[in-house]
């Protein structure tokens, strides 16, 4: 286990972030993260850095005015959305696969109201800057994305980079796409299709949740795979930023093997 575990309340923490920086993969069209360091500690006796980097890069929350005009920015959501109970899912997914309502009835723990839930179909393996991470990963049906609202849940991540499928995305034919280019002769070679015809709504199940008010996390990575099948206590907490359409954050669970402090104790019920 990876856990690091609190001394005086046996507590355990896990990290469930990918590392933020230079050299971060960023999503294609995106630009990349710069870091300019401006002062130095051998010259100036101290080190301060400047950076420009979009928010959309290494593990990130998405605030419903990501993709709903004039909707809630990231501080402009309540703290009480980024911390509380829920579920890790072990749903494993191949490539252009999609994850949906059955898989979601199917998982444990089971999802309830208000849950924090994070889908992990194992493509934060492989995340790096490549085709396959960006291009080939599994995405969020439209129905489960109905399926998850429905439930009430207050928060949803997921371990790759679009929530929905690339194909659904300008990774494939919309909106400025494809930024991977040969995305849409290889599915029509896989699958003698057309990925417009297959996927014919940009971002359907992203949007269903921020429409709903449902902020998504992207990018979920860390030691999760040390979570699967338990309930947590997550903490996920973005900047107080009012015009924000997203933020880096650090994503963290906690358990309470003890019981004693309330919170989950990650035992499977």
């Amino acid at each position: 286990m990876t856990a690091i575990a609190d001394p005086h309340s046996s507590l355990q923490f896990y990290e469930l972030s990918h590392r933020w920086g230079y050299n971060s993969p960023t999503m294609p069209g995106l630009e990349d993260v710069r870091v300019h360091r401006g002062v130095y500690h051998a010259k100036h006796g101290v080190m301060t850095q400047t950076w420009k980097a979009t928010m959309h890069v290494s593990t990130h929350v998405n605030a419903p005015l990501y993709l709903i005009p004039n909707a809630p920015a990231v501080g402009d959501l309540s703290v009480e959305k980024f911390f509380g109970t829920g579920v890790v899912l072990d749903i494993p997914k191949g490539k252009w696969e999609l994850i949906t309502e059955k898989d979601l009835e199917a998982a444990t723990p089971k999802v309830e109201a208000d849950d924090i839930v994070l889908i992990i179909t194992g493509w934060h393996r492989k995340y790096a800057d490549s085709k396959e991470y960006f291009g080939y990963a599994p995405g969020l049906s439209l129905k489960a994305a109905e399926w998850l609202a429905a439930k009430g849940v207050k928060l949803v991540g997921m371990d790759n980079a679009l929530i929905d499928h690339p194909l659904a995305t300008s990774m494939g034919p919309h909106r400025n796409g494809p930024q991977i280019k040969y995305l849409l002769p290889e599915y029509k070679k896989a699958t003698g299709r057309e990925a417009i015809a297959d996927f014919p709504d940009w971002n359907p199940a992203h949007k269903h949740l921020l429409s709903k008010g449902i902020p998504t996390i992207s990018n979920v990575g860390g030691d999760v795979d040390d979570l699967l099948g338990k309930r947590c206590t997550f903490h996920a907490q973005p900047w107080e930023w009012r015009e924000g359409e997203a933020c880096v954050i650090r994503l963290a669970a906690m358990l309470d093997p003890s019981g004693a402090y309330r919170i989950e104790s990650g035992k499977n019920s």
